[in-house]
């Protein structure tokens, strides 16, 4: 994708890829046949049909092709989508607003000893695996900050993330902008009034799990799962950024700005 001398984008060939829902399949058929296919390697820009997850997937299948990503809604709620149109879409992609994303590195280690790693638009969440609550030792940045958190579980979130399961367990959302990460607690119980936190992006954060064998954990990563886990360490990726386009008006800034008024 060139910007043309007006500051715009000459869009000319874009790649479809969308979910395997029946309305996304509809939709992918109906916009080839109208504008073409292009080959991933040969695209300006990549255009996702589909839902929110959809959209995840596509930003981590094509993170290290530095493509920007165009989604357009078929599923439900469509937080990182644009409404559906099949009409001017060039004439969209060219005046569409991008916010660059970096996403959470998850590191992890299992009871086995096996070091898992994973990156996370939305969020990394810890959760209890058992019947048990949880218990967890934070650290940020490498000092204890809460020597025993005991709770259902606690999740850092992105600002792009902030309005998914962060927004969910009541942590705050998070401007588009800010150089900020939530640390959010899933009903906690002792401290009983601790709510969470805020982060500056750049933070380390690590959670020890407590009596892991009794109180078994698991560590998600934007879906991507680690059971039995003995602690995790979470962290700004700034060598990873994802590309994401809007319509003017409707970038993810303003549906963080809405989102709190409703």
């Amino acid at each position: 994708m060139r910007p043309s001398g007006r500051g715009k984008r000459v869009v000319q060939r874009i790649h479809f890829r969308a979910s395997d829902a029946e309305d996304a399949q509809t939709a992918f058929k109906r916009l080839v046949a109208r504008y073409g296919n292009a080959p991933i390697e040969e695209a300006d820009v990549i255009v996702a049909l589909g839902g929110d997850g959809f959209m995840l997937h596509t930003l981590h299948s094509t993170e290290g092709l530095s493509l920007q990503v165009y989604g357009m809604n078929c599923g439900t709620i469509g937080f990182l989508m644009n409404e559906y149109a099949e009409e001017g879409l060039p004439e969209r992609l060219a005046n569409a607003e991008e916010a660059v994303v970096n996403p959470l590195r998850m590191r992890a280690e299992d009871a086995q000893g096996r070091i898992h790693s994973a990156l996370a638009i939305n969020e990394v969440s810890l959760l209890r695996a058992g019947p048990q609550a949880a218990k967890l030792r934070i650290s940020i940045d490498g000092k204890v900050r809460l020597e025993e958190l005991v709770c259902d579980g606690a999740l850092v979130a992105t600002p792009a993330g902030s309005t998914a399961y962060n927004y969910s367990a009541h942590g705050p959302i998070l401007p588009i902008g800010s150089d900020v990460l939530a640390l959010t607690a899933m009903a906690a119980f002792r401290p009983r009034r601790w709510r969470g936190a805020l982060l500056p992006k750049t933070a380390k954060v690590r959670f020890d799990v407590l009596d892991a064998a009794k109180r078994p954990v698991m560590a998600d990563a934007d879906g991507r799962s680690v059971r039995d886990v003995l602690w995790v360490e979470v962290a700004t990726e700034p060598g990873v950024a994802h590309h994401i386009l809007f319509d003017p008006g409707h970038g993810l800034e303003e549906r963080l700005t809405r989102e709190q008024f409703v």
